[in-house]
């Protein structure tokens, strides 16, 4: 694969300079969120900023690509905005509460080397980011625009994923506002059919970029973000965690998995 500056196309930077540079600042931005955490004895912080600096790798590759202006744009407006709703909403779930059950384990995991351990769990989100960044690249540096069927339908595709996880965490958010739900398990809305929807809107988000990225003979690189990000909730960081911590604080929570699609949403089995 040859990425190059397009002189007639104006100030425009090559795939291997723009990447490491956002690398940096990634790490640089996650080494002081590492700062403040050891402050505060409170990791949440990295939730926010982990999806906030991953939307702003789709503006920045959109600012250095090569593609046209306005698919340029286009990466530019869903990339940037899918990492804002997403970082605002984890900054005000996790704001004024206690340190999320997932780091308060691995504070206790870790012991004495938790300081230690913790900079090098937030260099290695960094590494993810990375790797999901590559459908924004692919799309930045598309020779040509996607046919009007893929560009329509990858606009489609983020507004229903985006809009679905949206619902979703507002949906959490409501029900765990209620003083009666303490203790209970969410199946309200969304959450009655499937016990992870934020999840699965999340990685339906994903699938947006390939689509957007067909004009490029690369395009089939930009599937792997989608399959990192399924990794990431499913296997490692997201569901593991999520419902290890959930069997312990919520009596009801065996039930549901019996009776509750874990991440494609469909009518929930009799109890």
């Amino acid at each position: 694969m040859q990425w190059h500056i397009n002189a007639r196309r104006g100030p425009t930077m090559a795939l291997l300079e723009a990447a490491p540079i956002g690398w940096l600042a990634l790490a640089s931005l996650f080494a002081l969120v590492w700062l403040v955490q050891l402050r505060t004895r409170n990791a949440g912080l990295i939730d926010a900023v982990w999806s906030w600096t991953l939307g702003l790798l789709a503006v920045w590759y959109a600012g250095c690509g090569t593609a046209p202006p306005s698919l340029r744009l286009l990466l530019a407006v869903l990339g940037g905005l899918w990492g804002l709703r997403l970082g605002t909403h984890l900054l005000l779930r996790n704001h004024g509460k206690p340190e999320d059950g997932r780091y308060r384990r691995f504070r206790e995991q870790w012991g004495a080397q938790a300081g230690r351990n913790m900079f090098w769990f937030f260099q290695f989100q960094s590494v993810f980011s990375m790797l999901l960044s590559i459908s924004f690249a692919v799309v930045a540096w598309s020779p040509r625009e996607p046919g009007s069927l893929c560009l329509a339908a990858a606009v489609a595709l983020w507004l229903l994923s985006v809009t679905g996880e949206g619902v979703a965490d507002w949906q959490l958010a409501r029900f765990k506002r209620d003083p009666a739900s303490a203790g209970q398990v969410c199946r309200r809305g969304l959450w009655r059919y499937s016990r992870h929807p934020n999840y699965f809107f999340e990685c339906l988000h994903w699938l947006a970029y390939p689509l957007l990225a067909a004009g490029s003979p690369w395009w089939w690189l930009a599937l792997g973000s989608p399959l990192v990000m399924a990794w990431l909730l499913l296997k490692l960081s997201g569901v593991p965690l999520t419902e290890a911590q959930s069997a312990l604080s919520r009596p009801g929570y065996a039930g549901y998995i019996r009776t509750t699609s874990m991440l494609i949403p469909w009518p929930p089995k009799k109890n």
